[in-house]
C-alpha cells in the first residue's frame, strides 16, 4: 500500500501509532475499487452462466414471436434438446447490457447500440393480402384498381404502409382515411383472415395463414422488399455456443421461409 501511495502521490491512510485509518481519498478509492471488483465478478459469472447454462433468453417483437418464432420452437427443441428458450415479447428494445436478455430480435432495427452487433434478416416482401371469400366475393379483387372498392386494414407501425403502396400505384384511388387500424401486424393479419378487409403486410409473418389458404395474395404484385428485422446481441457474447447455435438455427429456418416466399410469388 505504501508503494501505491508513492505511485499516485496521495496518502490513503492516516497512520497513528500501530493503527491505520483511511483518509477521505482512501475511502473514495476503496469504494471505487470494491465496486470495480464486484462488476468484474458479476460479468465473469454472467459470461460463465451464458456459456454453460441451459436457458437462452430471447426478446422479440410481439408479431414475429407469435406469427413465426413460437410455431418453430418445438422444432428447435428437437434438434437442441439441451437448450431451452425463454421467450419475451414487447415492442420496445431491451438494454442487453443489463444481462437479463441474451438475444434481442428487433423490427426496423437501425444501427446496433454501443457494444452490440446486429445480423440483418433476409429482406422481407410486403404485399396486399385478404381472405379468399373477400377476393372472390361480390366485388372481386383481381387487380390493384379493385382495392378502391374495399376496406383497407392499416398496420400503423410497419415500415411500409398503404400510403407508400399508393405512391407506387398512382392510378389507384385508395380511401386512406377509413379502415381499422392496428399497432401490431399479427392483429392486422388476423383481421384480414376474418374478412374485415385487405391488409398490407409481411409474407414472413403471414406465412402460416397463406400456406393454410386462410389468406391469399389476390393479384400479381411483386410488392416491396424491406429489411424488417435484425438479430442483436452483445459483441462480447455473440460467439458463445448457445447464442451461436440459436442464431444458426434461426437463420436456417428464415432461409427456408425466404425460399418459400420467392416460389409463392412466382407460381
Amino acid at each position: 500500500m505504501k508503494l501505491l501511495e508513492q505511485q499516485i502521490g496521495i496518502d490513503l491512510f492516516h497512520r497513528v501509532h500501530r493503527a491505520v485509518v483511511l483518509t477521505d481519498a482512501g475511502k473514495y478509492y476503496a469504494a471505487e475499487v470494491i465496486g470495480a471488483f464486484a462488476r468484474i465478478e458479476s460479468a465473469t459469472r454472467d459470461i460463465a452462466n451464458a456459456s454453460a447454462g441451459t436457458v437462452l433468453t430471447v426478446h422479440s417483437t410481439p408479431s414475429f414471436a407469435s406469427q413465426w418464432l413460437m410455431r418453430r420452437l418445438a422444432k428447435f427443441g428437437e434438434t437442441h434438446p439441451g437448450l431451452d428458450i425463454r421467450l419475451q415479447a414487447s415492442v420496445m428494445p431491451v438494454n442487453l447490457n443489463q444481462g437479463s436478455v441474451d438475444v434481442d430480435i428487433r423490427y426496423n432495427p437501425g444501427p446496433p447500440p454501443a457494444g452490440a452487433v446486429m445480423v440483418p434478416f433476409p429482406d422481407d416482401r410486403i404485399v396486399p393480402m385478404c381472405s379468399p371469400s373477400l377476393a372472390n366475393g361480390l366485388r372481386p379483387i383481381r387487380k390493384p384498381a379493385d382495392l378502391a372498392q374495399h376496406t383497407l386494414i392499416h398496420s400503423e407501425i410497419t415500415i411500409l404502409g398503404w400510403r407508400d403502396w399508393g405512391k407506387r400505384h398512382r392510378k389507384v384511388r385508395l380511401d386512406l382515411e377509413r379502415g381499422p387500424r392496428f399497432d401490431r401486424s399479427f392483429m392486422a393479419i388476423s383481421a384480414a383472415v376474418d374478412g374485415l378487409g385487405v391488409c398490407l403486410d409481411s409474407l414472413l409473418l403471414a406465412e402460416q395463414e397463406l400456406r393454410a389458404g386462410k389468406l391469399i395474395v389476390p393479384f400479381a404484385d411483386e410488392g416491396a422488399m424491406v429489411q424488417g428485422h435484425g438479430f442483436v446481441t452483445l459483441r462480447s457474447k455473440a460467439d458463445l455456443p448457445n447464442i451461436r447455435s440459436f442464431r444458426d438455427w434461426l437463420f436456417g429456418e428464415l432461409a427456408v421461409t425466404h425460399e418459400w416466399a420467392a416460389q409463392f410469388m412466382t407460381r
